[in-house]
């Protein structure tokens, strides 16, 4: 994919293109438009659509490099656009568009690097986190190792947050299949609290914007582990607040889906009514309480949709019951989706997107009851992000 054009249209409701607008090299999305950002083993895809059916794509950006986190920053009203990139040759870093990617600020030194007396060296960036509307400069970053780190400037410079850093169970915590990730940041809209999500080590939250931890995996079970139920060491593989109930949270885990009525206090599953419960996706409405969704995957062991048959799972009773959507998917595809290669968006009816290891993206414009085929082909997708301008 290498070859292929700035500017590709692909109408997603036919086998045929569709014609793109009118110097459309450069063009800014009309009204009304939705952007979906597409991270990928081998650089970075935008696609625009009117209606949320038919995709004009364009790409790739970041040729060869990694992209395994995406943000769009939508606090001021006009979407910034952040890129955790991972060159081969250069390393991590962070890169900023402010015209929807059309062209790129990469600053010359590492946006993210550890303080020399750490000893660490940064791998990946996993997480691009805007932080709410009334803190306006505030990022945060989820990083391997396992780290968290904040910005006060956009996303252009970033902190290493000590009070994670310096945490006792540090040591113990151990690497996921994909690495050792703090993948998953969630600063509260209500208060002063952040959880951050960690593979291997399990939910940790702060009450004083970072400053200190504990961690809050009480009802999660870590069956690979000698005791079912420890304190921290549980692999959690993405976790979301729920729209209506800041301390409602929900967590798709390594064996175990949960939710959270008291922000991570105590979990109970939620697994009844799915065909399985390992995965790594679990989104929730923007907008409307109780609704959240999860792509459930057969097993650790094998990583595939069970029986190959790829589904999304809406829940709009927080989790106690299941409806099953599979219409516009493929009948089989033994391709799993990535903990943040799935997004939803904040119109009326939600938006919803996912985008698979075989490098197949789909949307849903009627909140995951029906799919078209946004872009095929692609390289391995590691991260999904949708914004509407």
């Amino acid at each position: 994919m290498d070859d292929v054009p700035s500017n590709l249209p692909f109408n997603a409701g036919s086998a045929e293109s569709s014609p793109g607008p009118s110097g459309a090299s450069g063009s800014s999305p009309g009204p009304s438009s939705t952007v979906l950002a597409i991270g990928t083993r081998k650089g970075l895809w935008l696609a625009t659509s009117s209606d949320r059916v038919t995709w004009e794509l364009r790409g790739p950006e970041f040729a060869m490099t990694e992209v395994p986190s995406l943000a769009f920053d939508a606090r001021s009203g006009t979407p910034r656009l952040l890129a955790g990139v991972r060159s081969e040759w250069w390393g991590p870093n962070v890169a900023v568009s402010e015209d929807l990617g059309h062209t790129w600020q990469e600053p010359q030194e590492q946006a993210i690097a550890f303080p020399e007396d750490t000893g660490a060296t940064l791998e990946r960036i996993w997480q691009l986190r805007p932080d709410t509307a009334d803190r306006p400069g505030v990022v945060w970053a989820g990083c391997e190792p396992i780290s968290v780190f904040r910005s006060e400037d956009g996303g252009r410079h970033f902190e290493l947050v000590r009070g994670l850093w310096d945490h006792p169970h540090r040591p113990q915590w151990g690497a996921g299949y994909g690495g050792p990730a703090a993948h998953t940041v969630l600063p509260s809209p209500v208060d002063d609290s952040v959880h951050v999500a960690i593979s291997s080590g399990g939910v940790y939250r702060s009450d004083d914007r970072g400053d200190s931890w504990d961690a809050f995996n009480s009802g999660i079970i870590a069956d690979f582990m000698p005791q079912e139920y420890p304190e921290f060491g549980q692999c959690v593989h993405k976790v979301a607040r729920d729209a209506g109930n800041p301390q409602r949270l929900y967590a798709q885990n390594h064996g175990g889906v949960y939710r959270s009525d008291d922000a991570g206090d105590r979990w109970i599953s939620i697994a009844d009514g799915l065909p399985a419960d390992f995965g790594f996706v679990m989104l929730a409405h923007p907008s409307r309480p109780d609704t959240i969704w999860t792509i459930p995957l057969g097993s650790a062991g094998e990583r595939n949709p069970p029986q190959g048959r790829p589904a999304v799972y809406r829940s709009t009773s927080a989790g106690e019951d299941w409806e099953r959507f599979d219409t516009g998917l493929p009948a089989y595809d033994f391709n799993a989706v990535l903990r943040d290669a799935a997004d939803v968006d904040t119109a009326d009816p939600a938006g919803i997107y996912f985008g698979t290891r075989g490098g197949e993206v789909y949307a849903s414009a009627d909140e995951g009851e029906t799919f078209n085929l946004v872009a095929a082909n692609l390289p391995d997708v590691l991260c999904v992000r949708a914004v509407r301008t």
